[in-house]
């Protein structure tokens, strides 16, 4: 298995990164917070989680180790996979996620696309004692995109996790006076997916 991968970012695109590494491009699935801390040309280092399937290798890339452990406990819930698993880490963060689970917060679950009542009550019930208390942690990002690039980023996110198109425009519309000098890209996804959510 690869634990983690480390080298120069050849690209950033909507929903994965290419890392070069030894001379050879892996291409690592990726949530949109993610995605906004990486700058093509510099170096980065991500754990990462592969999915073995009969007709494909992938690689999902995280923040950070915490992130990908949660990406793996949710996969022992049934009924979710790594793509349901990387949209709850989108919208969520691992401390929304403990708590949401913690409290028996089905609404905040079913904010995640593909969850409905059902779902959440069986992830509470399967995760509830496993995936643990919040941790508090500050999460750090590098340093914010370009003022305008939040709104391609936030919108392409959207549209990755099953939005329509015309959705998503309006919704980084109602965000984006929370956008601020220094955008911060995972915060305006949750917001606009809250946005949508109420629609």
């Amino acid at each position: 298995m690869i634990a983690f991968v480390s080298g120069r970012v050849a690209a950033v695109g909507l929903t994965s990164a290419v890392l070069e590494v030894g001379g050879v491009g892996l291409e690592l699935l990726c949530t949109p917070g993610t995605l906004a801390t990486l700058r093509t040309g510099a170096a980065a280092t991500l754990p990462t989680s592969m999915v073995v399937r009969e007709d494909s290798l992938t690689l999902f890339g995280f923040l950070d180790d915490d992130e990908k452990s949660i990406f793996e406990l949710l996969q022992t819930a049934s009924g979710v996979g790594p793509k349901l698993a990387q949209a709850m880490l989108a919208v969520l963060s691992p401390d929304d996620l403990r708590r949401a689970v913690g409290s028996e917060d089905v609404k905040t679950l079913t904010r995640v696309p593909g969850i409905g009542q059902k779902g959440a009550q069986r992830i509470i019930l399967e995760l509830k004692d496993r995936l643990g208390s919040p941790l508090g942690g500050v999460r750090t990002a590098a340093a914010a995109p370009a003022q305008e690039a939040w709104r391609d980023q936030v919108t392409q996110g959207l549209v990755g996790l099953g939005w329509s198109a015309k959705d998503a425009a309006g919704a980084v519309e109602a965000v984006a006076p929370e956008a601020g000098a220094a955008p911060d890209v995972a915060a305006l996804l949750r917001a606009a997916l809250r946005v949508l959510s109420k629609a």
